[in-house]
């Protein structure tokens, strides 16, 4: 039997665009001889619907995409996922097997998970049987995402219950390294069950998450046989021998056609770029603005622009000021020369003057206060370029800075999207070498080099004020994203050290709580991820 997994980049709440796309894949599967073709977690109105799913409208407008879905199911059976209104009125989180213009066969979720980025449980009810169903005269048994994971899922027992293949439909958001992990976990679960499992995975950026794709084929013995596209859509289609375990694939039928996982720095690269393209372009917007600086957060989110939009839809704009080098000008201007984009210089010099001139009345704008004023300037200068213009502002700073408040609110923090969010400093400059790569080496050598500096003093440098990068991501990793307690960080630093860390990193909350969104790249990200209170008066010691 010749199957598809249709792996597919869907839009939340774009039901018509969702439902052409499926059944484009619907026609292709059909053209290429398979008998089945497999649609992601909730492919019809997209994931995470979050409270859309609260709105009758959206749900009705969900059912007719299904009803549209069905009658293509000509010629080949199609299972795909969608929400139910179930006859006692409550929402499930469903999949539809459909052939010959009807529904054959429906699978609700049991397993609904409520950690980290998922809330299911605010909308869903779970499910409490599991699905095995004859499809194109194979058993087969179905399960979605959550259930996978979940030691109680429905997988054995479909197997048990006579299941030849188990199918899972899944939306399951990228981190570094998901991959690997989700390879692990199918191939475990093939050997409990002793059954060849499919998994087909969405693609595509929503919001502040990223979905990697990297759908499936896995055989009875855990061995992958077939791997889709890491980050754009793909249409894998294996075969399964009738009355055999183990996977051929088409169009060879014999042998794995399993393609390499990109290395770590390479993925969050993709993720970035996939992120990037489809915020800006699935919220209406055509170009964005950077901010550019000279260093190498700004020259990197300046890359990954290009690589998501295309350099004539990226705008790079350096503002100097009185503490700017000549050196750091120099190369802003330079990293838009080689990436090939506009660049803009609004030196800020002028308006500071006159913000320090409105001040002294009240207060001598020095320290800290002037050096947030230029920030602030820069914010106030890109946020009206992005009026006139309509451009997204693309904010740089990266999670090392987020955490600890290394950042000005309403300055270097304002904007649309923040692309490397959650990203590290000490990953930052990984993966920069990967856009260097890619882009012919735009990013000149000496940015590397340069020891970070946000230049609102003379000779300031960020371990004035920071421990070095490679101490303080250990610390926030441990403490932000494994959430150890303070006294098991001093294993990896000073005591002194740990404690500045963790009191910046907890009084930073309200400024991250008004931070734009940004693309989630590691196991745990501010925001959907960690949900710390503001007002909080409890301290680690």
């Amino acid at each position: 039997m010749r199957i598809a997994l249709g792996q597919l980049n869907v839009a939340v709440g774009d039901l018509a665009g969702n439902v052409r796309r499926i059944t484009a894949a619907i026609a292709r599967a059909r053209a290429a001889g398979c008998a089945v073709v497999v649609f992601p977690e909730l492919a019809i109105p997209g994931y995470p619907p979050e409270d859309l799913l609260f709105k009758p409208s959206f749900i009705q407008a969900n059912l007719r995409g299904l009803h549209d879905v069905v009658a293509a199911a000509r010629g080949i059976a199609v299972i795909v996922g969608y929400v139910e209104r179930g006859q006692d009125r409550r929402l499930y989180n469903a999949a539809a097997v459909a052939a010959g213009g009807r529904v054959t066969a429906r699978y609700y979720k049991q397993a609904l998970p409520n950690y980290g980025v998922f809330d299911e449980r605010r909308y869903f009810t779970p499910g409490t049987r599991p699905c095995v169903t004859t499809v194109a005269g194979t058993r087969v048994g179905l399960s979605i995402c959550e259930d996978l994971w979940s030691d109680d899922g429905p997988v054995v027992a479909e197997a048990r219950a006579g299941a030849q293949v188990l199918i899972n439909l899944s939306a399951s958001p990228y981190h570094a390294g998901k991959l690997k992990v989700r390879e692990r976990l199918l191939a475990r679960r093939a050997r409990q069950a002793r059954r060849p499992f499919l998994y087909v995975n969405l693609v595509g950026g929503q919001d502040e998450l990223v979905f990697d794709g990297g759908s499936l084929a896995v055989d009875a013995a855990g061995r992958v046989r077939a791997r889709a596209a890491q980050f754009r859509e793909d249409l894998l289609i294996v075969e399964l021998p009738r009355g055999s375990y183990p996977f051929g694939l088409h169009p060879k039928g014999s042998d794995p056609d399993v393609r390499p996982a990109l290395p770590l720095f390479d993925e969050v690269y993709e993720a970035l770029v996939l992120g990037t393209r489809d915020y800006v372009r699935k919220n209406g917007f055509a170009d964005v603005v950077v901010g550019m600086s000279g260093g190498i957060d700004s020259a990197l989110t300046a890359a990954i622009a290009v690589e998501a939009l295309g350099p004539s839809r990226v705008t790079a704009v350096s503002m100097p000021s009185p503490y700017s080098s000549r050196g750091t000008q120099q190369d802003a201007q330079l990293v838009a020369q080689r990436l090939g984009i506009r660049f803009l210089e609004l030196p800020i010099t002028p308006v500071l003057t006159s913000y320090v001139a409105a001040l002294r009345p009240v207060l001598r704008a020095s320290g800290a206060t002037e050096e947030n004023l230029q920030a602030r300037i820069r914010g106030t200068l890109l946020m009206a370029l992005s009026n006139q213009f309509g451009w997204l502002v693309l904010s740089t700073g990266n999670k090392s800075e987020l955490s600890t408040g290394y950042c000005t609110l309403y300055g270097d923090m304002v904007g649309g999207f923040a692309v490397l969010k959650d990203v590290p400093k000490t990953w930052v400059y990984q993966v920069a070498r990967v856009a260097n790569r890619r882009l012919k080496d735009a990013i000149p050598e000496r940015v590397f080099r340069r020891p970070p500096t946000a230049e609102l003093r003379p000779r300031q440098r960020d371990q004035d004020t920071l421990p070095p990068y490679p101490v303080l991501d250990r610390l926030v990793t441990a403490y932000v994203e494994q959430d150890r307690p303070a006294a098991a960080l001093r294993r990896l630093a000073p005591a002194s050290v740990v404690a500045k860390v963790v009191r910046m990193v907890d009084a930073a909350e309200y400024k991250r709580r008004q931070a734009p969104p940004g693309i989630k790249i590691t196991p745990r990200a501010f925001g959907r991820d960690r949900r710390m209170p503001i007002t909080n008066r409890f301290r680690e010691e």
